[in-house]
C-alpha cells in the first residue's frame, strides 16, 4: 500500500480520553445497576430498557457525561435479566447500539442484558480450578459443535453441538463416547475455537447452520447457538461455565481462541459508540484489511488495548479460562501482547495461563506510531512465555498448506533433512527467518482447523484418486511419522481434534461455513482408525515421560546434538539428558520406502518407540548396536545409565 497512514486519533487524543477503569458496561447488583459507556465524541447518550429481548422499551434514560469520555447512569433496583441498548449521537449522526462492553445479551446479540454474574454460576463453580500442571503442554484444538454433533457421539440429540454436551452423563453416570475419548487421550489442554458471541449463525435457526466463529459480535458473551436457550442471556453463561467445569474435572485445562484483530464488520457496537476510533484506516479513508475479513482493529491505541486486555482478564477471572490463542496475532502489537502476558502473570502466577498465537496477518496493515507488530520475525521482542505457531515446521513435515498436492518430508519431498533437524531443535540455532528466545515460544503442529486436515493432505499427495474413507497402510504410516516428528521436536505440542483418527473433510480446503456433516468428528471413524488413535495416545504418554523433550528453556535447543542427514528422507539426532533419569536419547526419522540401518554409540540401549508402537521398553539386541529404522517410520531409543 503506497499511501501513508494518518489519523486524528493520535497520542494526544489518547492522553485526553483514555479511561483506565475496568467498570465500563453494566455492573449489576440486586440493589442497582451502573451503566457506563465510553463515547468521547458523543453529544448525547440514552439508555433503553426492555423486559425481554424482543419487546418494546419500557423506559428511556439519559446518561450524564463525565471525565475522559465516559457516560454514566445509575438505575436503582434489581435489573438482572433486563435487556438494554443505547442511542448515541455524535457529529457522524445518531446510532442505535448494543453495549460493546456487555457481559450478556439476547438472541443474536442485538440487545445487551444486565447480569448479576453470581447468579450464573453452576453448582460448585466457585470451587472450580484447573487440574495440576503436567510435565508437558499437549494442546487439542476442538470446535464445540464438531465435538458432539455426530449421532455416534453418545450425546442426546437435544444437546448435540452444545456446551451441555461436555458435562452430560447417562443415567449410570458414564461419559458419552466423545467425552470419554477426549478424557482418555491424555491431552493437557483443550483449545476451543471461538466461543464468544459471533455474528454468522442465527441463534434461533436450525441446527444445520455452521461456522468456525471468527467473526466477533459480542466479545465478552458466550455464543448463543451453543446454548439450549439463546433468548435468555443467563443460560449461555451458565452452560459455558458448565463446559469449562467439566473439562477441568476430567483433567484438562481450557484455552480460548480469541479474535481481537477484527470484528464481523466495521459497523460494530464499538464503532457505533465511538465512530472511527477502533479501526485502522489508510490516509485515503479506506479501511485497512490486514485480516482479510474487511477491517482491522486499531491495536496500539489506548482504549483498544485496554478493551482487549480487560476482555482477556475477564474471561480468565469469570470463566476460569486457562489460556488464550490469538488469531492473526501479527495484527496486534508486541507491546500489547507483552502487557497481556505480564498482567496474567501478575494476577494468576508466572506462566499459569498459556498465551500463544498466529504470528502472521493476511495483508499489510498500518501500525500505530512507536509500536511493533507481533509477527514471527519480532519473536525476540515478545516475552519468552508467548508462543507462536511454527508454520515452517508444519510445511516441512507434510508439505505446503496452500498447495494440496505439494508434499513434505513424510510424503516424498526431497532436500528437507536440515529443515527437519532445525525443527527438532526448536529453531534455536537461527536456521530460520526468526530467532526464538526459548523453545517454549514454539508451537509444533501439522494440522489445524485451517486448510486441509492432515489425512486429506496426505491423501491428496498420494498417487491416484485420494482415499479419504478407508485406512490405507501407506497413509497411516505417513500420518504416524508426521505425528512422531511433531512429538519429538522441542517446543509445545498441538494437534487438531480428530487428527488421531485420520479426520477427513473429504478434501474441503476451507470448511469455515460448510455443513456440520462435513465438519463433525466422526465417532465411528474413531473406532475404524483405532490403531492410529492408540499410537497418538502412546506418543502423548511417551512425551510426558521424557524431560529432555519437555524442556522449554532457552537452553533446550542445545540438547539436540549429533544431527545428521544420512540420505534424502533419513535423519537422526540425539537428545542430551532426555530420559527420565537424564539418559541420552537417539531419534531417527525415515521417510523413504526402504529400511535404513544406523549404528548407535557404544552402550546399552532400549527401544522406546518405533513406527507402530510408541509404548515400549524393549532392549536393543544387535551385534555392534545397529538398528534398522523401518520405512516411513521413526524410532526413539534411550541409552541405559548402567
Amino acid at each position: 500500500m503506497s499511501v501513508e497512514y494518518t489519523t486524528r486519533y493520535d497520542r494526544e487524543f489518547d492522553r485526553r480520553y483514555a479511561y483506565d477503569g475496568s467498570d465500563l458496561g453494566a455492573v449489576c447488583t440486586p440493589a442497582r445497576t451502573v451503566f457506563k459507556l465510553w463515547s468521547p465524541e458523543a453529544v448525547r447518550v440514552e439508555l433503553f430498557l426492555y423486559r425481554d429481548s424482543v419487546s418494546d422499551a419500557y423506559d428511556r434514560l439519559a446518561l450524564a457525561p463525565g471525565e475522559r469520555g465516559v457516560w454514566t447512569v445509575i438505575v436503582e433496583g434489581d435489573l438482572h435479566g433486563v435487556y438494554y441498548d443505547y442511542e448515541v449521537e455524535t457529529a457522524s449522526g445518531t446510532a442505535r447500539t448494543a453495549d460493546p462492553y456487555a457481559l450478556a445479551c439476547g438472541r443474536n446479540g442485538a440487545r445487551s442484558m444486565a447480569v448479576d454474574l453470581s447468579r450464573t454460576n453452576p453448582e460448585g463453580f466457585e470451587l472450580d480450578c484447573p487440574p495440576p500442571a503436567q510435565p508437558e503442554r499437549i494442546i487439542y484444538e476442538l470446535h464445540v459443535k464438531d465435538f458432539s454433533y455426530d449421532a455416534d457421539s453418545g450425546v442426546p440429540a437435544r444437546l448435540r453441538g452444545k456446551f451441555k454436551a461436555f458435562p452430560w452423563r447417562n443415567a449410570d453416570g458414564r461419559l458419552p463416547v466423545c467425552m470419554e475419548h477426549l478424557r482418555s487421550l491424555g491431552v493437557t489442554h483443550v483449545q476451543l475455537l471461538p466461543i464468544f458471541d459471533f455474528a454468522s449463525v442465527d441463534e434461533g435457526g436450525d441446527e444445520g447452520q455452521f461456522n468456525w466463529g471468527y467473526d466477533p459480535l459480542n466479545y465478552n458473551v458466550p455464543e448463543g447457538s451453543y446454548s439450549t436457550d439463546p433468548s435468555d442471556g443467563a443460560v449461555r453463561i451458565r452452560e459455558c461455565k458448565e463446559m469449562i467445569q467439566a473439562l477441568h474435572a476430567n483433567g484438562m485445562r481450557v484455552v480460548m481462541d480469541v479474535v481481537y484483530n477484527h470484528t464481523h464488520g466495521a459497523d460494530s457496537w464499538l464503532d457505533r459508540s465511538a465512530p472511527g476510533y477502533y479501526y485502522r484506516r489508510w490516509a485515503d479513508g479506506s479501511l485497512s484489511n490486514g485480516s482479510g475479513c474487511g477491517n482491522d482493529v486499531a491495536a496500539g491505541r489506548a482504549m483498544v488495548d485496554n478493551y482487549i486486555l480487560n476482555s482477556v482478564l475477564y474471561w480468565a477471572r469469570e470463566y476460569h479460562i486457562d489460556g488464550f490463542r490469538f488469531d492473526l496475532m501479527g495484527l496486534l502489537t508486541v507491546e500489547l501482547m507483552n502487557r497481556i502476558r505480564w498482567a496474567l502473570d501478575a494476577e494468576f502466577g508466572p506462566g499459569e495461563k498459556l498465551v500463544y498465537g498466529e504470528p502472521w496477518r493476511a495483508n499489510d496493515s498500518p501500525m500505530e506510531p512507536d509500536t511493533a507488530s507481533a509477527l514471527k520475525y519480532n519473536i525476540q521482542r515478545l516475552d519468552p512465555d508467548i508462543a507462536i505457531f511454527c508454520d515452517t515446521t508444519r510445511d516441512a513435515v507434510k508439505g505446503d498448506c496452500f498447495h494440496g498436492e505439494q508434499p513434505g518430508f513424510v510424503n516424498g519431498a526431497m532436500g528437507l533433512g536440515e529443515t527437519i533437524l532445525a525443527s527438532a531443535a526448536g529453531w534455536m540455532g537461527g536456521e530460520g527467518d526468526f530467532q526464538p528466545r526459548s523453545c517454549g515460544q514454539i508451537i509444533n503442529y501439522v494440522s489445524v482447523h485451517d486448510n486441509y486436515t492432515l489425512w486429506d493432505k496426505l491423501a491428496l499427495c498420494a498417487s491416484g484418486t485420494p482415499s479419504y474413507a478407508q485406512p490405507q497402510d501407506n497413509l497411516l504410516a505417513q500420518n504416524r511419522l508426521a505425528a512422531f516428528i511433531c512429538f519429538t521436536c522441542q517446543g509445545n505440542i498441538f494437534f487438531q481434534a480428530g487428527e488421531e483418527f485420520g479426520r477427513t473433510k473429504l478434501g474441503d480446503y476451507n470448511s469455515y461455513k460448510s455443513s456440520p456433516d462435513v465438519n463433525k468428528l466422526d465417532w465411528h471413524r474413531a473406532w475404524t482408525f483405532g490403531g492410529l488413535t492408540d499410537y497418538y495416545r502412546q506418543l502423548i504418554r511417551l512425551r510426558k515421560s521424557l524431560p529432555g523433550l519437555c524442556d522449554k528453556s532457552a537452553k533446550a535447543g542445545e540438547r539436540i546434538v549429533e544431527r545428521k542427514v544420512h540420505r534424502d528422507g533419513v535423519v537422526s539426532f540425539q537428545v542430551e539428558g532426555g530420559g527420565p533419569c537424564g539418559e541420552r536419547l537417539f531419534v531417527a526419522y525415515n521417510a523413504t520406502g526402504h529400511g535404513y540401518a544406523i549404528q548407535l554409540a557404544a552402550g546399552r540401549w532400549i527401544i522406546r518407540a518405533d513406527g507402530t508402537d510408541a509404548d515400549q521398553h524393549k532392549p536393543l539386541i544387535s551385534q555392534g548396536n545397529w538398528v534398522t529404522v523401518q520405512p516411513r517410520s521413526g524410532m526413539l531409543l534411550q541409552q541405559m545409565s548402567v
